[in-house]
């Protein structure tokens, strides 16, 4: 499946991961999908694709996190490579990860397969700070609906 549908699929997932919207994530990331023949988009259609600004972009960029080739004319040309590297450090921020931590894991990424230990130490770290959140998340929300109970006046519900 093309990169844009998967990504639209998975934006358009709503109010949680459907199944059909981790599995467009997992194909997202797995580079054997990637179609070789897909245009390279502008930074703006870049942007409007994964759901970032134009200034996020070009920050990412300056940050070392993508690089995206320069057209003819000296445009950014955001490759399907570069569209699935801003799925991910878009939910990886979105999760809370540091930029220092980012820009670690993706320096690891270029310097190839020898780093895969440090990497995954990297992402279970990170899934041990995400699934805190959810914890706390999780106690926010009782609080939220025991207040909003009390409000309609039946806080024993």
């Amino acid at each position: 499946m093309a990169t844009e549908a998967l990504i639209e699929r998975i934006l358009a997932a709503g109010d949680g991961p459907s199944s059909s919207a981790i599995d467009a994530l997992h194909e997202l990331l797995d580079d054997a999908t990637i179609e070789a023949s897909a245009m390279p988009r502008s930074v703006a259609e870049a942007a409007r694709l994964v759901g970032l600004s134009t200034p996020t972009l070009r920050y990412y960029e300056q940050e070392g996190l993508v690089r995206p080739a320069r057209n003819t004319s000296g445009y950014r040309a955001y490759s399907v490579f570069d569209l699935r590297r801003l799925v991910f450090l878009t939910r990886m921020r979105l999760s809370g990860m540091t930029m220092t931590d980012l820009k670690r894991y993706i320096l690891l990424v270029e310097q190839g397969p020898e780093t895969i230990p440090e990497r995954r130490r990297i992402m279970l770290d990170q899934q041990d700070r995400i699934k805190r959140q959810i914890r706390e998340l999780g106690l926010a929300l009782e609080v939220t609906e025991y207040k909003i109970r009390v409000y309609d006046g039946h806080p024993e519900d």
